[in-house]
């Protein structure tokens, strides 16, 4: 498994010889940050997957920070975070939305469509988006916290899953490799 996963992780040499990273060299080669073990690929992974559901260019400096915080894998939850793109960021946040409207307890109230351009001028349309943003703010705030920690949760038991039953099937391969002879 680690090997599989070695081959699509950055080398930590190329932060060393990164000028913009050099001043951070010291904390962000620590060896916990770039060793692949079960335990550190599954903080990896749960850490991307909690920090793709911050909005923006926010998401890679969240999980560095959460990785320096954690010490788990960097590469790994730096590629992580990827899962939330401009293709899927849509439907999560739609996900988010719904979520948090139902642990708000607003089952009646649906997701309600940006408000169109219509007759009103561009200055009153861009306060009625103001307000439509607003309005979808407590929600969409909660469902987000609420989905990152149950995707972070599962990717990190799934990860674990994983890599104990390639584990498993490596020692089986292995035993029956040596009492085959």
């Amino acid at each position: 498994m680690r090997k599989i996963l070695k081959r699509f992780l950055p080398k930590h040499e190329t932060i060393r010889s990164n000028r913009w990273l050099r001043p951070f060299a010291s904390t962000l080669l620590h060896p916990r940050l770039w060793h692949l073990n079960r335990h550190s690929a599954a903080g990896g992974f749960a850490v991307g997957l909690f920090c793709g559901m911050i909005p923006g260019p926010l998401q890679a400096g969240a999980a560095a920070i959460c990785c320096l915080v954690f010490r788990v894998n960097l590469p790994l939850a730096m590629i992580t975070t990827l899962y939330s793109n401009p293709v899927t960021i849509v439907p999560l946040y739609f996900l988010a939305y719904e979520i948090g409207s139902w642990a708000m307890g607003l089952n009646g109230q649906g997701f309600a469509p940006p408000p169109e351009l219509g007759e009103m001028t561009l200055i009153a349309w861009g306060g009625a988006l103001v307000d439509w943003m607003a309005g979808l703010g407590k929600p969409l705030g909660l469902g987000l916290i609420l989905l990152a920690a149950t995707l972070s949760l599962l990717g990190y038991l799934a990860v674990k899953a994983a890599w104990r039953i390639w584990l498993i099937r490596t020692w089986h391969a292995r035993r029956t490799h040596r009492n085959g002879r």
